[in-house]
């Protein structure tokens, strides 16, 4: 009952969630995957790191699907998405954790600073009480 729940829970979160935070959520199962395939690779299982970073990088491929690459930004970050894409396929083939770390960090900093655009879009809108 409870797995159902939480099932719920989770369609309801993305079914409301605004176009920035579905972004701000891509970014977290990237990470998510990304760190499933490193944990797989030090077990030595590789169809689980194989799983994982194919989810990965479907996420990747996602936020690059929907990017507007009309503004000087947008043309950037496709360039770094499809550096990141090509690493994670290096990564799977060579199975070198060092790669997922650094398409990791690269995640981490775009989350990052994804999550302050939201609270500042927040703190604009809505005032003090907007905070992510």
């Amino acid at each position: 009952m409870s797995l159902n729940a939480y099932q719920t829970y989770q369609q309801n979160s993305v079914g409301t969630a605004s176009p920035g935070e579905l972004t701000l959520m891509l970014y977290n199962g990237c990470l998510k995957f990304l760190n499933q395939a490193k944990a797989a690779i030090e077990k030595g299982k590789i169809e689980d790191k194989n799983t994982n970073l194919l989810k990965a990088q479907k996420i990747i491929q996602e936020l690059m699907v929907t990017l507007n690459t009309d503004v000087p930004v947008g043309n950037q970050m496709m360039h770094l998405y499809d550096y990141m894409n090509r690493r994670l396929m290096e990564a799977n083939v060579k199975n070198e954790i060092a790669i997922i770390e650094e398409v990791e960090g690269l995640t981490v900093e775009f989350r990052d600073t994804w999550k302050q655009v939201i609270q500042q879009n927040r703190k604009a809108n809505y005032g003090a009480g907007g905070q992510a």
